[in-house]
Parts: C-alpha cells; sequence; structure tokens
C-alpha cells in the first residue's frame, strides 16, 4: 500500500469514526428530548356525525422511572395540554423499573385535561413494575380513567361512540369479548390496546380503530434497513398508521419515553394528536 492510498485510508475511518461518535452523541443526548406533535386525521365510517371532527391526544410508553424525567414528563402533559384536545387517552407502560414511581407519575398525569376525560390501559411494564393495588389508586386519585376489558360510552347529543379499554396482552389478560358484550354491533368503536399486533383481533370483531404503542417505532430506525428491534407483539404494526383486514384501521404511536440502551435514532419521542372524521 502507498503512503497517499494508507493516509487516504486512515482519513475515512477517521471521518467514519466521528461519525459514528457524533451519531451516538444525538441519539443518547439529544433525539430522546426532541417531543414532537404527530397530527394524524382519520376517516371512520361509523362515526356519528356528531363527532365529526372530534380530537384525539395520545400519550403512551411514558416509562416514567431512571431514564425518564419529571422534565420530560411535565413537558409532554404541557405540549398535550395546548393542544385543547377533546379526549386524552394513554395507551400503557406508565412507569418502569420500580413502585417508587407510580405515585409521582400519576400526580404529574393529574395535569392533564380534556373535556371528556383521561383514559388508560395498562401495558406489560405496568404490570412487570409489580403493585398492581398502588397503581390502581394512585390513577383513580389522580383523575385517570382505567380501563381493564371494559367500554364506556361517549356523548355529544343523542349521538355515542364507544372508547374501549383493553388490558395486557402480554399478561393474557386481554378479553374482547368481555370488552364488548355491551356494545352494540354496529356501533362505532375506537379500542385503546397497548400491543399494536393486537390489532388482527380487533379486525375480526369489526373494531372501528385501535390506538397502541408498545414498539417506541423501534427506537432505533437506520435508512433503509428500518428498526433494529422490536418487541414481541409489536412487529406487525411498529409505526403510524396502517389497516388490520379491510375495515379496522390501528395506529401505533412512538410514544415519549425510551427503554435501555436509552437512544433514539430517526425516532424521535411523539404525542399524537389525532383528529377523527366521518367517511
Amino acid at each position: 500500500m502507498t503512503r497517499r492510498r494508507f493516509l487516504k485510508m486512515a482519513g475515512l475511518l477517521s471521518i467514519a469514526a466521528a461519525g459514528a461518535a457524533a451519531g451516538g452523541a444525538y441519539g443518547f443526548g439529544v433525539e430522546p428530548n426532541q417531543i414532537g406533535v404527530e397530527r394524524v386525521t382519520i376517516p371512520l365510517a361509523r362515526l356519528p356525525g356528531a363527532f365529526d371532527g372530534m380530537t384525539i391526544a395520545q400519550l403512551s410508553d411514558l416509562h416514567y422511572g431512571p431514564y425518564v424525567s419529571h422534565e420530560h414528563l411535565a413537558q409532554s402533559i404541557q405540549m398535550t395540554n395546548a393542544l385543547n384536545p377533546d379526549l386524552i387517552v394513554l395507551t400503557g407502560d406508565l412507569v418502569n423499573k420500580s413502585w417508587k414511581y407510580i405515585q409521582p407519575c400519576a400526580e404529574l398525569l393529574r395535569g392533564l385535561q380534556a373535556p371528556y376525560g383521561v383514559f388508560a390501559v395498562m401495558g406489560n411494564h405496568d404490570y412487570w413494575v409489580g403493585y398492581l393495588d398502588m397503581i390502581l389508586r394512585a390513577l383513580r386519585q389522580n383523575g385517570v380513567q382505567l380501563l381493564r376489558n371494559q367500554a364506556v360510552p361517549l356523548t355529544r347529543g343523542r349521538s355515542t361512540f364507544y372508547l374501549v379499554g383493553l388490558d395486557d396482552l402480554w399478561q393474557d389478560l386481554t378479553d374482547l369479548s368481555r370488552a364488548l358484550s355491551a356494545v352494540p354491533h354496529n356501533a362505532c368503536k375506537v379500542v385503546l390496546m397497548h400491543e399494536p399486533d393486537y390489532a388482527d383481533v380487533c379486525a375480526q370483531a369489526e373494531v372501528d380503530l385501535q390506538l397502541s404503542g408498545h414498539s417506541h417505532g423501534g427506537q432505533v430506525r437506520l435508512p433503509f434497513l428500518g428498526p433494529l428491534v422490536l418487541p414481541r407483539f409489536g412487529e406487525k404494526y411498529p409505526m403510524g398508521l396502517a389497516r388490520a383486514g379491510n375495515f379496522t384501521q390501528v395506529y401505533t404511536t412512538r410514544g415519549i419515553g425510551l427503554l435501555p440502551p436509552p437512544i433514539r435514532f430517526n425516532c424521535p419521542p411523539e404525542i399524537t394528536f389525532l383528529t377523527l372524521t366521518t367517511g
């Protein structure tokens, strides 16, 4: 190898190493804090006309704990309220690692405000933290309505659509039949379900829309390659809006928190602002 070629290769390697170091610094220190708002309009064929333009803010995968600070969650809540949504939903994994994060997380969530209320479902990490009674009590005391295989009617005038919350799939606690037992078959149904791949089951029940999290979008998405790792039950519908079957739609948010390694690349944290329309 000539000296000139050696110096050229050494220079290229130095540039590559510097790029990798800069990318790592960005992924650890910058992008995880760049909370954005994804605005998505979703037409639903059975949505009553009275709800045309109904807005829903979706927060998911807060993972309040060692890797997600008080300031990060407080900023997310402030940004959510600034959107003035009609309804706020939390699609699981509220806390992470330890029971000591349960009460502080719930107290922060008390700041969420929407005319139709704040509803939540459990995620697998919520169960892995344990202390279920503490979670249930903390959410209830701070104005968050937890749905566990339950449906609630939302009314506007004489019109109604149903918000359905399903318990966690990873824990084998999901019971869609029970949740829909009192819901008219032809009614418009929006389901909150932590794990997005359950949409294939919801499609069989002709659910109109499923809102999910769980996958974080992969946290690291490389150009042309996509996500490096996706979790169980979050592989088929990992991010964004998709169809499950011919009728059901599913939206999977990237969430606002993260898990170790605490890095996001090409996959920033997301508050989702959904507008439902008749169509």
